[in-house]
């Protein structure tokens, strides 16, 4: 892990257990309004792909939390390099470096 991760690693773990908690807590709304008879005024389709959004985002949060405390956060998942600390702020949970997402999308 390189200094300037070190030094906010802190703060990208605040950012990850705020989204957590949103993520959980739209997940709980959401699924309220499931059972409701008009489902809380979404279409089941859109309701159905807001709660995969939100379960995506819950286990992309505790992925992430994860790796910080077994000491992996920071690190592409494929080519091991250092994911730069600018994408990290940007997106927090990301597991792999750029050129990889991008090879993982390909």
């Amino acid at each position: 892990m390189t200094d300037t991760l070190r030094s906010r690693t802190a703060a990208l773990r605040d950012t990850l257990e705020r989204q957590f908690q949103t993520h959980t807590g739209q997940l709980i709304e959401l699924t309220a309004y499931s059972r409701e008879p008009n489902h809380g005024g979404h279409d089941p389709d859109t309701l159905r792909a807001l709660m995969e959004t939100a379960r995506q985002g819950i286990a992309d949060s505790a992925g992430a939390l994860r790796r910080m405390s077994e000491g992996t956060y920071g690190r592409c998942e494929s080519c091991g390099s250092e994911i730069p600390v600018a994408r990290l702020e940007i997106r927090p949970s990301a597991r792999y470096c750029v050129p990889c997402q991008a090879r993982q999308r390909g």
